[in-house]
């Protein structure tokens, strides 16, 4: 299979976003997720798997998949113990990928927003490259020294924040805000909005997980 997997969630989606991300890799592998599945329909993109409730998702569009294609499409209770992201990343993960990137995964409700980043969680500890994104946006987990490259970075900003602890002798160089040894704690937004202030920055810090997101202004 592909070592890249795109999961198309059913949230928020740019369509001409989603088309350049899809259009990078012609040989990755697609998996649609409950209403996200109307993206692929609408563009006439064969998904490699559909999985969901799809309790948002047009009857007739999973019809279609189920009776006249030969996608894979596993469909759950809608009461159940994990969302139909997390199904669709946990799959991702048992298909031995890579790489994966998540579009869909954000605007709407914001405990969805929330569910799905914290979901990042279940790749990042296997080492694979995930990140979530939009036109504005990209999400992603880091564990330790990390380089922003300005002329690699999605957005102009970059902001970070704890997953679930506070973070220790927490470092940035090379931003318009930099820190030193510092304790980033798990409940407050010291970090938000900086800014590689030359050509790279630097993320170093003892132990546990950030949240780092590149934003741009749109």
């Amino acid at each position: 299979m592909s070592k890249k997997i795109i999961i198309i969630s059913g949230g928020e989606i740019e369509d001409e976003h989603a088309l350049s991300v899809l259009n990078e890799d012609d040989a990755c592998y697609v998996i649609g997720v409950d209403r996200g599945v109307e993206f692929l329909y609408r563009h006439n993109i064969m998904p490699n798997y559909i999985v969901g409730d799809f309790d948002s998702l047009n009857p007739e569009i999973a019809d279609y998949y189920r009776n006249e294609t030969s996608v894979p499409v596993r469909g759950f209770n809608p009461v159940k113990d994990a969302s139909d992201t997390e199904i669709a990343i946990r799959l991702a993960v048992t298909l031995g990928c890579k790489q994966m990137v998540i579009l869909g995964a954000t605007g709407g409700r914001i405990d969805h927003l929330w569910a799905n980043v914290q979901c990042l969680a279940i790749p990042f500890k296997s080492k694979i490259d995930a990140v979530i994104l939009d036109r504005q946006n990209k999400i992603r987990l880091i564990g330790g020294y990390t380089v922003l490259k300005k002329d690699e970075m999605y957005g102009q900003y970059f902001s970070v924040f704890p997953l679930g602890q506070d973070i220790f002798r927490f470092n940035i160089t090379g931003a318009k805000y930099p820190l030193k040894n510092h304790t980033l704690t798990a409940y407050d937004s010291l970090c938000v909005s900086n800014q590689v202030d030359g050509d790279e920055a630097v993320i170093d810090f003892a132990g546990g997980i950030v949240v780092l997101m590149e934003t741009k202004d749109i």
